[in-house]
């Protein structure tokens, strides 16, 4: 694949940055071949030009696509590179939280400086037995791992923890012990876990210190081996330590502690035991205070001390020991205060009585003198004298700070030493896991002697681990079978001889020391003239002779070599040993005891850090001579041994690896600082294992994996069945380049970049897949939005023009309206305007006329002609004034018209520009034309008619003027009447004003009396109004009372109501939580008298010893017992009489076989009269059926009847018989039991043969009278047959002929009719007897087919015996085998004899009876009568014996009852055959008798056996589900029948009066009923466990890896650590295989007969069980928190819920204990992006805790480039919302919680006397009463 391909425009690189190490930044163009620079934009979106080197033109560095960061293993990374691999840890640790990664075979650890929730037991239990690809990385995966393949392949394993100080090694370490103590358990009851556990505390205390990186650092390392026994449980534990920092004790740097143990001390100085170490605060003494921080913020030194001592207690230290070490303790911090003064530059003193010295002799047992004397002279020894020599102040203060650090080391090796004594264990070790906790490599400004031995320890270490990868490579590359070539990797052997060769460093500085003047320069100077330009590891600084720099693998570091000498030798004057050696303090000089013995791995250095190696509890026997050349070796020489051992032991065990990093030097939490990351990297060898990977071929898939993965880059003509094959076809084509893979045998390897690639071919081919999907869809949405915006626009236009037009025809209507009203209407007003002028004209002429009238009766005489000149001129000027008004009105109106007609021409030229409009306006023109022409007619028609109206008004006025001249003539006439009137009218005048007057008083009166009522009537409205106002008001207040008053009331009731819920629902938590609690006592309780019963097998066993030899037991003994076996007093009194048979055995062997014999017959009596009684009942199921229809059947069927019913009785009587034969024949088997007995001629034996022959001859007889009486009722079917059906044709048709009558052709055809019936009912008898006979056939191949594998068993066992013994079993077998044949033979031979004897009578007998019964009904019955009357059959009464329901049985029967209903039931065959809880009821059946008795010790007696026989059952089978199924049942049907006839009213409500006669009279068996209901919990929490061990394989595969739904999630790619990658496949499981097992469940509990309610919890706890699995499951595994996991989830979950509905059990509450894990696969779909979205998530995850919420959204991760992960600020927002909630913050779900039972009353309706007891139980010393 050539650059170009993968460097294109957008590809995205990391490119060098010296802050963030590496930067992100994305690729502006193509790159091509040649190209010099590329042009980048960064992430922050800054623009830049990348320079390539142009020596190496090496390109940056490819980032991964999305969908792979994050992932759980680094190896899973196409591209593998330190910018990849920084990258992927950095997300994972800020952005999900996550502090454990994968690289490889390596688990890299974050210290997250914080307290994280992943560490409790839930979690333990969640990671133990999975396998270590299946699950999120963690410290106990590791764990499990190690424990896993210890316990697989039988090889001891090592987890190497490493890392800096302050990483989390110590931590690391601490939990993956942890793990082992919690998983495996001790052997014994020392609680050796708890110690292993315990001496963490003590080694912190004393190992431990505060560092400037570190507050709890480990300032040794240590390598503790964890032994295990061959069923791998903890036995003990062995601890080895390596290089104390002993210079602590003298020296601490700035900001840093001593070791903690004594700040501990001096936290506790004021206790009482402590007051004479005269300890004080620990800025009091030297050796604690120059650090200046005594003091670690949150720890309390007080606690830490009261651990310390405890953790001792628990190890076997004693108080005495304990006190002893803290004195030590004491003396080295009173030995720091003691001060040196200067007599000279060679001499010192102390000061008399010295307070410090005083104390620290006093404390170590030592005179004081002797030690002033010897802490400042020294003593010198030469060939010939020996002499003191006083010393300086530097020198003593240097010998003072050795012996103290001398003292503290030889402490530390006594502690570490007792320790291991403590774990040491008796048993012998099978095999161990060690956990190596070491220092990582260190650089710092200054290194010396501490940090060359560490980074040499490392160097080694590295060398191992490079050397496993490496061949993990090649064993998997061999595995598959691909060829390979050798894999360059760093091998850093040269830095090792450089270190450890012959003329090595280590050599020199060995060889130095040994020089009496050798100094540091010298050695230099060595070190420059051996190696300097001769091994290129090996560097001189330029400015400095006294220092040399060594290449290690991780990077360059400067040794100075000032005080290497010092620190190699190890100077401690032997003088000061000398004197605390002869302490008085007994435990000083034990420490010294090393020294004598010399040791060598415990000597110590005089400042630096100590060598320890595993010291044995024996130490091992030197030579005499060896001992002072040991004392002589040097810390290097005995760090060099030591670090082989370690190295030895760790090449024999397979290693696991635990790289710790520290992000940040600040100890902030979840803090990633790049630059320290890197460095600690490539330090720790994970970038190592990278290369190591991608130089091979890093990526690899399985067939499948890649099949399903990149199907959608394959044609479907490539899809092959070979799965194989089509993944070679499709590679060839997408990768041209076939170096870049190869095909193993199960796997595809691809190298570096080629995952990448085909990501990127699949991410193209989705993404065009998507935008051809996406631009289909939206051309479809956009052509529907198209089409309904046109269709929108249409409708929408249809009705504007609608509306335009009745606009317009409204216009028109109401135009033509307009006119027509003005018409009208001017019509009006000038009709109007006519009238009022002529009622006026006609008023003035009747005024005028009068007046002219009047003055021309005065002047008549005198101006008769003026009269007439006016009457004309005044005629004249009407006229005028009458044209004038005529005028001015035309005028006005020809000026309004001209007005208007102005407008309108405005108008009119304004419109006349559109044509459209001109158009409509020439249309409305013409209509105005034509109307115009209609109103000039209609004037011309006016004209025509006022015209007319003229010369009327002519003519009228010449007639009136005639009528006037009458009226003047008629007016004289009356002047002279009106004179006379007119005296009258002034009369009338006056009374008229008088009443004018009068009217006016009434008026005013009435005027005044409105008034008054007027304001009476506002007055009374005011009233009312006011009135009415405060009734509103009124009103108002009681409703607002009214409202408040129910508001209170709702409120009360609402909050009474929320009260009494939650007082409710509290007290059924506190009953459910006590519940939980007694039934959790009852599980210890039962758990430790399990614990006590086997302790008191194994007494009993170790008392009883049984004697050499062999017991003999009789043959039935050895069968009954070889299937189940019990140690019990019950199968003790079994044996007895089996015992008590043996003697008879030996005195006559045939009596065994004869005996044999008879039980055996009685076995078949048994089986036939059990037969006959099942074919009695399913005759009288026949009859009751049959009893419906027996007044429409024919005569033959009464016949038929009364024949059913004979035999019947027939069969009872028989059965009667054989009872009481049978009870005789066992009265006499068990009276009987001397051995004499069964000899032949004895009284027993004749009894015994005489009732077996008479029963044998009493059954054939009866089978012969079946057999005579069914062959008879056919005969006489097939005689009656003809006569009924007239099948002679001649009588048919005289008979049709004779049957002129409808009714009796009816009859006929009924006839008819009948005889069908009665031939297909032969038929069918005769169907039925034959599948009779086929189930026997099938019965005797099933009976061969088992004697045929009882014979291949017998064949089996004998070829396992030796020779001989063959032989001999064989004989005795075919000995057996023929005796067995020849008595069935003889047997067989009997019976024919006697059955043909027996034929032969009862056949003349039968015959004859059947003879004369027929012949007596033909002669007495008529055909007519046949048919017409029916005959009742005959039942010929028995008096039965009426049972009380109770069973009754002999005191020493009662173990044999108890063996048989309860030891050796099979709980498959009753469950199948009897009715459910059969056992119950006859034991119940059996204490009613008892109680009937009034006989207590019976009752109790039988129910304690009950119990404990239920207890040793379960105890014995108690991992079977049918078996504890099975007497849950039964127990709670025998608890329900204690209660139900217990007498009490409460129990009695649903009873019968029957089974109230039946209730208990004499004992009240309450406090047996809480024993058994204590029982039945027990065996329910047995039954929950045996269902979750078997559930919990399945859960996991079927509901989260199981593809339920095919095609909907993606396989991503992974790393190394596959899933199964610690066992082989052994097959997974589907969601059918759960829904298969719960089906399984619920039919054998329905089998059983358990309780719906018991059924319910049953399911509801199983449902809990799957939920909770489920869930715990998803929370630790980052490959299942997908979208596409989420849907499978749910259609799981839907599953579950169908089979619910299926089972009727929706109501269980098993739906509500999927609900967390609903919401959690809801929350894996729904949309993570805004506000409302967080809201929908708090208000959805209701069931999820705020911890499960967060986790789930860390987790999240796309299965495809198009999904989005889940933002850091939206996670932030969801706990923002959700820390209100009160919740857990507990992780995971507690999977092992048992929800507490409850056992509802459920009365049976099943009547006690109806119960039959099967002989299959073997009960027959049973009777019913």
């Amino acid at each position: 694949m050539a650059a170009s391909e993968l460097y294109t425009k957008f590809a995205r690189v990391w490119i060098p940055d010296p802050e963030e190490v590496w930067k992100s930044a994305e690729l502006l163009k193509d790159y091509k071949p040649g190209d010099k620079v590329l042009l980048l934009r960064l992430e922050e979106g800054k623009e830049l030009e990348y320079r390539l080197d142009p020596k190496t033109k090496e390109l940056p560095h490819l980032r991964n696509p999305d969908i792979l960061v994050g992932e759980n293993d680094l190896t899973a990374l196409s591209y593998l590179h330190e910018p990849a691999v920084l990258h992927n840890l950095r997300v994972r640790f800020i952005d999900s939280k996550l502090i454990y990664t994968y690289c490889g075979i390596v688990l890299v650890a974050i210290n997250p400086y914080e307290q994280l929730p992943i560490y409790g037991e839930d979690i333990i239990n969640a990671y133990s037995g999975q396998n270590m690809g299946d699950m999120d990385p963690h410290i106990f995966a590791v764990a499990e791992e190690a424990y896993k393949q210890m316990a697989r392949d039988e090889r001891n394993q090592s987890i190497i923890v490493s890392g800096e100080s302050g990483a989390g090694k110590t931590v690391s370490a601490k939990y993956a012990m942890r793990y082992f103590a919690t998983v495996s358990g001790s052997a014994s009851e020392a609680n050796v876990e708890e110690k292993v556990l315990a001496s963490n505390p003590i080694m912190e205390s004393i190992g431990n210190a505060k560092t400037t990186r570190n507050d709890n650092s480990s300032r040794f390392g240590k390598y503790i081996e964890i032994g295990f026994d061959k069923r791998y449980r903890i036995i003990g534990a062995n601890m080895r330590t390596y290089l104390l920092e002993k210079s602590r004790v003298v020296f601490q740097a700035e900001e840093e502690r001593n070791y903690h143990i004594f700040y501990q001390l001096c936290a506790s100085a004021k206790l009482p035991e402590f007051k004479m170490l005269r300890l004080g605060n620990a800025n009091n003494f030297h050796y604690t205070k120059q650090g200046g921080s005594p003091v670690i913020e949150g720890v309390d030194d007080t606690k830490e001390m009261a651990h310390t001592r405890q953790a001792c207690t628990l190890l076997g230290i004693s108080e005495s020991y304990q006190m002893g070490i803290f004195r030590i303790l004491a003396g080295i911090l009173h030995l720091g205060n003691v001060a040196f003064t200067s007599r000279d530059s060679d001499s010192c003193t102390i000061p008399p009585k010295h307070e410090p010295l005083s104390i620290f002799s006093d404390l170590m047992g030592v005179d004081y003198e002797e030690m002033c004397h010897w802490l400042c002279h020294r003593k010198l020894a030469t060939a010939t004298e020996t002499y003191i020599k006083p010393i300086s102040k530097l020198q003593a203060t240097n010998a003072r700070d050795a012996l103290a650090k001398h003292i503290y080391a030889k402490l530390f090796s006594w502690i570490v030493d007792h320790v291991n004594q403590a774990l040491h264990s008796a048993v012998k070790q099978h095999s161990f896991i060690g956990v190596l906790d070491i220092y990582g490599f260190e650089t710092f400004e200054i290194n010396s002697f501490e940090q060359f031995c560490i980074n040499y320890a490392n160097e080694k270490l590295q060398q191992q681990f490079n050397m496993h990868v490496f061949k993990l490579e090649q064993e998997e590359y061999m595995k598959e079978q691909i060829p390979w070539t050798l894999i360059d990797f760093y091998d850093n052997q040269p830095c090792i001889n450089l270190i450890e060769s012959k003329l090595g460093i280590l050599d020199l500085l060995d060889e130095e020391c040994k020089m009496p003047k050798g100094t540091d320069d010298t050695w230099a100077q060595k070190l420059y003239n051996t190696h300097l330009n001769k091994c290129a590891l090996f560097e001189k600084p330029r400015l400095s002779n006294k220092a040399f720099i060594i290449q290690h693998f991780a990077d360059k570091v400067e040794y100075q070599c000032e005080g290497f000498l010092e620190k190699n030798k190890d100077t401690v004057f032997e003088e000061q040993i000398k004197v605390l050696k002869s302490s008085k303090f007994k435990m000083l000089p034990e420490l010294f005891q090393d020294d004598e013995k010399a040791i060598s791995p415990t000597s110590a250095t005089s400042s630096g850090r100590t060598p320890l190696t595993r010291t044995p509890a024996k130490p091992p026997k030197g030579r005499p001579g060896q001992t002072a050349k040991e004392h002589k070796k040097t810390v290097g020489h005995q760090f060099r041994n030591s670090l082989h051992l370690l190295m030895e032991t760790l090449n024999a065990t397979t290693p696991h690896y635990v790289r710790c990093i520290k992000p940040n030097d600040f100890k902030f939490p979840f803090t990633f600082d790049e630059k320290r990351a890197v460095q600690q990297l490539r330090a720790c060898g994970v970038l190592e294992t990278i290369r190591i990977s991608a130089a091979g071929f890093p990526s690899r898939w399985t067939y499948q994996e890649f099949f399903s993965r990149y199907r959608v880059l394959m044609k479907q003509k490539d899809v092959l069945s070979d799965r194989k094959q089509t993944c070679k076809n499709v590679l060839e084509k997408l990768i041209l380049d076939k170096d870049k893979y190869q095909f193993g045998k199960t796997k595809i390897f691809f190298r570096a970049g080629q995952v990448a690639y085909l990501e990127k071919l699949r991410a193209d081919k989705l993404r065009a897949a998507c935008i051809r999907i996406q631009k289909t869809i939206r051309g479809w949405l956009l052509r529907k939005k198209y089409l309904r915006m046109r269709k929108a626009a249409i409708t929408v236009q249809r009705h504007v023009r609608g509306y335009q037009a009745r606009c317009y025809a409204k216009f028109l209507r109401r135009t033509k309206a307009a006119t027509i009203i003005q018409k009208y209407w001017r019509m009006y007003i000038v009709r109007k305007r006519y009238k009022i002028r002529r009622s006026a004209t006609i008023v003035l002429q009747s005024y005028l006329r009068g007046y002219l009238a009047r003055n021309r009766y005065h002047k008549m005489l005198r101006e008769h002609k003026a009269v007439i000149i006016q009457k004309w001129v005044r005629g004249w000027l009407a006229r005028m004034h009458y044209r004038r008004s005529m005028q001015a009105i035309i005028y006005l109106q020809c000026c309004f018209r001209r007005m208007m007609a102005k407008r309108e021409l405005k108008k009119l030229k304004i419109e006349a520009r559109s044509v459209e409009r001109y158009k409509k306006l020439h249309i409305g023109m013409e209509n105005k034309i034509m109307q115009l022409q209609r109103k000039v007619d209609e004037q011309n028609k006016d004209y025509k008619c006022l015209m007319e109206k003229l010369t009327n008004l002519e003519g009228i006025y010449t007639s009136e003027t005639e009528k006037l001249r009458s009226d003047l003539e008629r007016l004289q006439l009356s002047e002279e009447e009106a004179k006379v009137a007119t005296g009258r009218v002034l009369s009338l005048q006056e009374e008229i004003a008088k009443l004018r007057k009068d009217l006016e008083q009434t008026q005013s009166e009435k005027k005044s009396i409105e008034e008054r009522a007027d304001k009476y009537k506002q007055e009374t409205e005011q009233l009312v109004s006011s009135l009415k106002e405060e009734n509103t008001l009124l009103k108002q207040e009681k409703e607002t009372l009214n409202h408040l008053i129910v508001e209170q009331a709702k409120e009360m009731t609402e909050t009474m109501e929320k009260k009494l819920v939650e007082e409710t629902k509290q007290l059924e938590l506190d009953l459910n939580d006590e519940r939980l609690r007694y039934q959790n006592l009852l599980n210890e309780f039962s758990r430790l008298e399990e614990r006590y019963d086997d302790l008191k097998e194994e007494m009993t066993l170790m008392v009883n010893v049984p004697k050499p030899g062999h017991k003999r037991t009789d043959s039935t003994h050895s069968s009954n017992e070889s299937e189940y076996t019990f140690s019990s007093e019950i199968a003790e009194t079994e044996d007895m009489p089996l015992r008590t048979e043996e003697p008879s055995e030996k005195k006559v062997p045939l009596d065994m076989s004869l005996f044999l014999k008879l039980q055996k017959r009685v076995t078949e009596l048994e089986q036939e009269k059990q037969v006959m009684q099942d074919e009695l009942d399913r005759k009288e199921e026949q009859v009751l059926r049959s009893k419906a229809k027996e007044e429409e059947r024919p005569q033959i069927r009464g016949a038929e009847l009364e024949y059913e019913s004979l035999k019947r009785q027939e069969l009872e009587s028989e059965n009667k018989k054989l009872k009481n034969e049978l009870n005789e024949l066992r009265k006499a088997l068990s009276e009987k039991s001397a051995p004499e007995v069964t000899a032949p001629g004895a009284p027993a034996y004749r009894v015994l043969m005489e009732q077996l022959t008479s029963v044998s001859e009493e059954l054939d007889v009866r089978k012969e009278e079946v057999l005579i009486l069914r062959s008879q009722l056919v005969s006489q079917k097939e005689a009656i047959q003809p006569k009924n059906t007239m099948t002679d044709s001649t009588i048919l048709l005289e008979d049709v002929q004779k049957m002129k009558d409808k009714g009796e052709i009816a009859q006929a055809y009924i006839g008819l009719k009948e005889t069908n019936r009665l031939l297909e009912s032969q038929l069918q008898s005769q169907k039925r007897s034959h599948e009779n006979e086929a189930e026997a056939l099938r019965g005797e191949i099933q009976s061969l087919k088992e004697e045929n594998n009882r014979q291949q068993q017998l064949l089996a066992q004998n070829l396992q015996l030796p020779p001989e013994a063959r032989i001999e079993a064989s004989l005795q077998h075919e000995i057996t085998r023929l005796t067995n044949e020849n008595l069935d033979l003889m047997e067989q031979l009997e019976k024919q004899d006697k059955t043909v004897r027996k034929l032969k009578k009862q056949l003349k007998v039968f015959a004859k009876k059947i003879g004369e019964l027929e012949v007596g009904q033909m002669e007495n019955i008529s055909p007519g009568q046949i048919i017409d009357e029916p005959i009742r059959p005959v039942n010929i009464p028995r008096k039965e014996k009426d049972f009380q329901g109770m069973l009754e049985y002999k005191k020493e029967d009662e173990q044999k009852l108890v063996k048989n209903l309860i030891l050796e039931l099979k709980p498959r065959g009753v469950a199948v055959n009897l009715i459910p809880g059969l056992p119950a009821y006859i034991l119940f059946m059996c204490v009613r008798h008892a109680d009937y008795l009034n006989d207590d010790q019976k009752v109790r007696s039988l129910l304690t056996s009950t119990i404990n026989s239920i207890k040793k059952v379960l105890k014995k089978r108690g991992d079977d589900f049918e078996t504890v199924s099975f007497w849950l049942s039964n127990t709670c049907r025998f608890l329900h029948c204690l209660k139900q006839y217990s007498g009490e009213e409460g129990f009695m409500k649903h009873n019968t009066s029957r089974q109230n006669e039946h209730c208990l009279t004499n004992f009240d068996l309450a406090e047996y009923r809480q024993v058994l209901s204590d029982l039945a919990i027990q065996i329910y929490q047995q039954l929950v466990r045996v269902l979750e061990n078997i559930l919990q394989p399945m859960i996991v595969s079927g509901m989260l890896e199981h593809e339920t739904i095919q095609g909907v999630s993606g396989v991503k790619p992974t790393g190394l650590r596959k899933r199964t990658s610690s066992i082989a496949d052994e097959g997974t499981y589907t969601l059918d295989s759960i829904l298969r097992q719960l089906n399984s469940f619920h039919s054998v509990l329905c089998q059983h007969g358990m309780d719906p309610e018991l059924i319910k919890q049953v399911v509801k706890q199983m449902f809990y069980i799957v939920g909770a699995v489920t869930l715990n499951n998803l929370l630790l595994r980052k490959d299942m928190c997908s979208w596409s996991k989420g849907m499978q989830i749910r259609y799981n979950v839907s599953q579950l819920e169908e089979w619910l509905r299926d089972k009727n059990l929706m109501n269980s509450g098993a739906k509500e204990t999927l609900e967390p894990l609903i919401q959690a696969a809801q929350l894996l779909q729904v949309k993570k992006k805004t506000d409302d979205d967080a809201e929908a998530i708090c208000s959805m995850c209701s069931a999820l805790t705020t911890a499960q919420i967060v986790k789930v959204l860390n987790l999240y991760t796309p299965v495809n480039e198009f999904e989005e992960r889940v933002s850091v600020s939206f996670i932030r927002t969801i706990q923002m919302r959700l820390r209100d909630r009160k919740d857990s913050p507990q992780l995971l779900m507690d999977a092992k919680h048992i929800f507490p039972v409850t056992f509802p009353f459920n009365p049976s309706s099943l009547a006690l006397e109806t119960i039959q007891i099967p002989a299959s139980l073997g009960l027959g010393f049973i009777s019913r009463v």
